[in-house]
């Protein structure tokens, strides 16, 4: 029973079609072997490492996958949408993502399995 209901769950998000930092961290921990603790801490890891490069204006490539830069938006004048009153919004910085052509290809391929999982699991077990 406790297995229909773990099945119950993940077809839940997959429907949703969200996969929240919860399941990607029991993703990794599953591909790679390691407690939920360790998987969790590299996730953090990679995540923080992605903030803190884009923080001090690196752009980050990940060959296969894609690239993350900051994008710059002007001021502008805006408008209140209860009150209908004008506001000025400042100037800022966007984090944008431009998937990479591979993921572009694996996302249209059809096809069962994560090559990148493959992967890891082979170097895992080659360790």
């Amino acid at each position: 029973m406790e297995q229909d209901n773990d099945l119950d769950s993940s077809e839940t998000s997959a429907k949703a079609g969200v996969m929240t930092k919860a399941e990607l961290v029991d993703e990794v921990a599953r591909v790679v072997q390691l407690t939920k603790k360790q998987a969790e801490t590299i996730v953090n890891i990679v995540f923080d490492s992605i903030v803190d490069s884009l923080r001090s204006g690196q752009k980050i490539e990940l060959r296969g996958f894609g690239s993350f830069r900051l994008r710059s938006r002007k001021s502008r004048t805006g408008r209140n949408p209860k009150t209908g009153e004008k506001v000025d919004v400042p100037s800022k910085k966007i984090p944008y993502f431009k998937p990479g052509k591979e993921l572009k290809e694996l996302i249209n391929k059809s096809g069962v399995g994560s090559p990148a999982a493959a992967e890891v699991k082979e170097a895992v077990a080659g360790e």
